[in-house]
Protein backbone atom coordinates (compact mmCIF):
# COMPACT_ATOMS: atom_id res chain seq x y z
CA UNK A 1 0.00 0.00 0.00
CA UNK A 2 2.76 2.52 0.98
CA UNK A 3 4.84 1.84 -1.75
CA UNK A 4 1.53 2.03 -4.73
CA UNK A 5 0.26 5.20 -2.79
CA UNK A 6 3.79 7.13 -2.86
CA UNK A 7 3.94 6.33 -6.84
CA UNK A 8 0.94 6.69 -7.44
CA UNK A 9 -0.15 9.94 -4.83
CA UNK A 10 3.04 11.77 -5.31
CA UNK A 11 4.70 11.10 -8.82
CA UNK A 12 3.58 8.30 -11.41
CA UNK A 13 0.33 10.66 -12.57
CA UNK A 14 2.76 13.09 -12.86
CA UNK A 15 5.87 11.51 -13.66
CA UNK A 16 3.89 10.87 -17.53
CA UNK A 17 4.60 14.90 -17.48
CA UNK A 18 8.25 14.62 -16.13
CA UNK A 19 8.76 12.17 -18.36
CA UNK A 20 8.42 14.05 -21.63
CA UNK A 21 10.06 17.30 -19.93
CA UNK A 22 13.45 17.64 -21.79
CA UNK A 23 11.49 16.94 -25.15
CA UNK A 24 8.65 19.46 -24.56
CA UNK A 25 11.28 22.01 -23.18
CA UNK A 26 13.04 21.97 -27.06
CA UNK A 27 9.96 22.80 -29.07
CA UNK A 28 8.77 26.53 -29.25
CA UNK A 29 4.86 26.59 -28.62
CA UNK A 30 2.36 29.82 -28.73
CA UNK A 31 0.31 27.78 -26.07
CA UNK A 32 0.31 31.08 -23.79
CA UNK A 33 -1.02 33.06 -26.09
CA UNK A 34 -3.68 30.34 -27.20
CA UNK A 35 -4.72 29.95 -23.65
CA UNK A 36 -8.70 30.85 -22.83
CA UNK A 37 -8.81 34.13 -20.51
CA UNK A 38 -5.10 34.82 -20.25
CA UNK A 39 -5.39 37.47 -17.46
CA UNK A 40 -7.73 35.08 -15.23
CA UNK A 41 -4.60 32.45 -15.47
CA UNK A 42 -2.57 35.16 -14.53
CA UNK A 43 -4.67 36.62 -12.18
CA UNK A 44 -4.90 32.96 -10.36
CA UNK A 45 -1.35 32.33 -10.72
CA UNK A 46 -0.42 35.85 -8.47
CA UNK A 47 -3.44 35.11 -6.13
CA UNK A 48 -1.50 31.39 -5.25
CA UNK A 49 1.96 33.17 -4.77
CA UNK A 50 0.91 35.48 -2.35
CA UNK A 51 2.05 33.06 0.51
CA UNK A 52 5.24 32.22 1.05
CA UNK A 53 3.63 28.64 2.56
CA UNK A 54 0.51 26.45 3.17
CA UNK A 55 -0.57 24.18 5.60
CA UNK A 56 -3.59 22.21 4.72
CA UNK A 57 -5.32 18.74 4.97
CA UNK A 58 -5.77 16.46 2.10
CA UNK A 59 -8.19 13.74 1.08
CA UNK A 60 -7.06 11.50 -2.07
CA UNK A 61 -8.75 9.58 -4.19
CA UNK A 62 -7.58 7.21 -6.41
CA UNK A 63 -9.56 5.10 -8.72
CA UNK A 64 -7.32 3.20 -10.82
CA UNK A 65 -8.13 0.63 -13.31
CA UNK A 66 -6.27 -2.65 -11.89
CA UNK A 67 -8.33 -2.05 -8.50
CA UNK A 68 -11.90 -2.68 -7.63
CA UNK A 69 -12.61 -0.21 -5.18
CA UNK A 70 -11.01 3.07 -4.76
CA UNK A 71 -7.28 4.11 -2.95
CA UNK A 72 -8.44 7.09 -0.36
CA UNK A 73 -5.82 8.31 2.03
CA UNK A 74 -6.24 11.37 4.15
CA UNK A 75 -3.31 13.93 5.92
CA UNK A 76 -2.20 16.89 5.80
CA UNK A 77 0.78 18.78 4.08
CA UNK A 78 3.10 21.46 4.26
CA UNK A 79 4.20 23.33 1.22
CA UNK A 80 7.13 26.15 1.48
CA UNK A 81 8.34 27.57 -1.45
CA UNK A 82 12.25 27.98 -0.84
CA UNK A 83 12.13 24.06 0.33
CA UNK A 84 9.46 21.70 -0.89
CA UNK A 85 6.55 19.63 0.75
CA UNK A 86 6.23 17.73 3.56
CA UNK A 87 3.50 14.95 2.65
CA UNK A 88 2.10 12.88 6.21
CA UNK A 89 -0.34 10.17 5.29
CA UNK A 90 -2.64 9.61 8.19
CA UNK A 91 -5.00 7.05 7.23
CA UNK A 92 -4.99 4.14 6.22
CA UNK A 93 -1.67 4.29 7.57
CA UNK A 94 1.08 6.20 8.81
CA UNK A 95 3.73 7.71 6.85
CA UNK A 96 5.18 10.92 6.09
CA UNK A 97 7.00 11.56 2.88
CA UNK A 98 9.52 14.89 2.01
CA UNK A 99 9.35 16.19 -1.98
CA UNK A 100 11.86 18.27 -3.10
CA UNK A 101 14.04 18.91 -6.08
CA UNK A 102 16.18 16.23 -5.14
CA UNK A 103 13.19 13.96 -4.98
CA UNK A 104 11.25 12.09 -3.18
CA UNK A 105 12.32 10.47 0.46
CA UNK A 106 10.16 8.69 3.44
CA UNK A 107 10.94 9.79 6.81
CA UNK A 108 12.03 6.82 9.10
CA UNK A 109 10.75 6.42 12.72
CA UNK A 110 14.00 7.99 13.91
CA UNK A 111 12.53 11.58 11.95
CA UNK A 112 15.59 10.51 9.38
CA UNK A 113 14.73 10.94 5.67
CA UNK A 114 15.39 8.04 3.20
CA UNK A 115 15.20 7.75 -0.34
CA UNK A 116 12.08 5.59 -2.03
CA UNK A 117 12.85 5.94 -5.29
CA UNK A 118 16.10 4.38 -7.27
CA UNK A 119 18.91 6.18 -9.46
CA UNK A 120 17.03 5.66 -12.16
CA UNK A 121 13.84 7.33 -11.25
CA UNK A 122 15.48 10.66 -9.17
CA UNK A 123 15.75 12.89 -12.20
CA UNK A 124 11.99 12.51 -12.85
CA UNK A 125 11.01 12.68 -9.18
CA UNK A 126 12.79 15.62 -9.27
CA UNK A 127 10.90 17.51 -12.13
CA UNK A 128 8.05 16.25 -10.89
CA UNK A 129 8.54 17.91 -7.38
CA UNK A 130 9.50 20.86 -9.82
CA UNK A 131 6.25 20.97 -11.56
CA UNK A 132 4.16 20.41 -7.92
CA UNK A 133 6.21 23.29 -5.74
CA UNK A 134 4.94 25.33 -9.02
CA UNK A 135 1.45 24.47 -9.32
CA UNK A 136 0.77 24.81 -5.11
CA UNK A 137 2.71 28.37 -5.50
CA UNK A 138 1.19 29.54 -8.49
CA UNK A 139 3.79 29.35 -10.84
CA UNK A 140 1.92 28.16 -14.06
CA UNK A 141 3.82 29.53 -16.49
CA UNK A 142 5.96 26.63 -16.20
CA UNK A 143 2.98 24.49 -17.66
CA UNK A 144 1.98 26.32 -20.54
CA UNK A 145 4.91 24.90 -22.94
CA UNK A 146 3.43 21.44 -22.53
CA UNK A 147 -0.48 22.32 -22.06
CA UNK A 148 -3.04 24.30 -22.87
CA UNK A 149 -4.76 26.15 -20.29
CA UNK A 150 -8.29 27.20 -20.48
CA UNK A 151 -9.73 29.29 -16.97
CA UNK A 152 -13.06 30.26 -16.07
CA UNK A 153 -14.69 31.69 -13.27
CA UNK A 154 -13.07 34.64 -10.64
CA UNK A 155 -9.73 35.06 -9.10
CA UNK A 156 -11.88 34.29 -6.15
CA UNK A 157 -13.23 31.66 -7.27
CA UNK A 158 -11.73 29.90 -10.40
CA UNK A 159 -11.87 26.33 -12.29
CA UNK A 160 -8.51 25.51 -14.49
CA UNK A 161 -8.60 23.06 -17.19
CA UNK A 162 -5.02 21.80 -19.10
CA UNK A 163 -4.97 19.74 -21.66
CA UNK A 164 -1.69 18.34 -22.74
CA UNK A 165 -0.65 20.25 -26.06
CA UNK A 166 2.22 17.55 -26.82
CA UNK A 167 1.38 14.48 -28.73
CA UNK A 168 4.10 12.26 -27.02
CA UNK A 169 2.67 13.49 -23.34
CA UNK A 170 -0.90 13.25 -24.37
CA UNK A 171 0.08 9.33 -24.63
CA UNK A 172 0.16 9.04 -20.59
CA UNK A 173 -1.98 12.14 -19.36
CA UNK A 174 -5.60 13.36 -20.53
CA UNK A 175 -5.66 16.01 -18.83
CA UNK A 176 -5.57 17.97 -15.40
CA UNK A 177 -8.20 20.08 -13.76
CA UNK A 178 -7.62 22.28 -10.83
CA UNK A 179 -10.01 24.58 -8.81
CA UNK A 180 -9.22 26.81 -5.97
CA UNK A 181 -9.85 30.70 -4.66
CA UNK A 182 -7.23 31.76 -2.11
CA UNK A 183 -5.90 28.89 -2.29
CA UNK A 184 -5.53 25.38 -4.16
CA UNK A 185 -9.17 23.53 -3.54
CA UNK A 186 -9.36 20.69 -5.69
CA UNK A 187 -6.57 18.76 -7.81
CA UNK A 188 -7.25 15.86 -10.19
CA UNK A 189 -5.02 14.20 -12.80
CA UNK A 190 -6.53 12.12 -15.36
CA UNK A 191 -4.36 9.36 -16.81
CA UNK A 192 -4.75 8.37 -21.03
CA UNK A 193 -5.44 4.98 -19.31
CA UNK A 194 -8.69 6.37 -17.65
CA UNK A 195 -6.74 6.08 -14.08
CA UNK A 196 -7.55 9.12 -11.92
CA UNK A 197 -6.79 10.64 -8.73
CA UNK A 198 -8.64 13.57 -7.03
CA UNK A 199 -6.61 15.39 -3.78
CA UNK A 200 -9.16 17.70 -2.10
CA UNK A 201 -7.67 19.91 0.16
CA UNK A 202 -9.24 21.75 3.38
CA UNK A 203 -8.19 24.06 6.11
CA UNK A 204 -5.81 25.83 3.91
CA UNK A 205 -3.96 28.76 5.79
CA UNK A 206 -1.15 30.65 4.49
CA UNK A 207 2.20 30.26 6.39
CA UNK A 208 5.40 32.52 6.85
CA UNK A 209 7.71 29.52 8.85
CA UNK A 210 8.50 25.88 9.21
CA UNK A 211 7.65 24.46 12.19
CA UNK A 212 11.14 23.55 14.51
CA UNK A 213 10.27 19.79 13.59
CA UNK A 214 9.74 20.55 10.26
CA UNK A 215 12.52 22.62 9.32
CA UNK A 216 15.30 19.89 9.61
CA UNK A 217 13.24 17.66 7.10
CA UNK A 218 13.58 20.68 4.30
CA UNK A 219 16.95 21.35 5.14
CA UNK A 220 16.35 25.00 6.74
CA UNK A 221 18.59 26.05 9.27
Amino acid sequence: MVTLTLRTALTAALLAVASVNSYAATQQTQSQAQNGNAALVSQVASRLAQTKGVRAQFTQTQTLSAMKQPLVSTGTLVFFRERGVIWRVDTPYKATYVITDAGVSEVDANGKRVNTKSAQGVRGVAQVSKMMRAMLGGDLSALYSQFDVDAQGTPSQWKLELKPNQPQLAQSIKGLQMTGGEFLQTLRITLANGDVTQIEFAKSEAINDLAPGERPLLGAQ
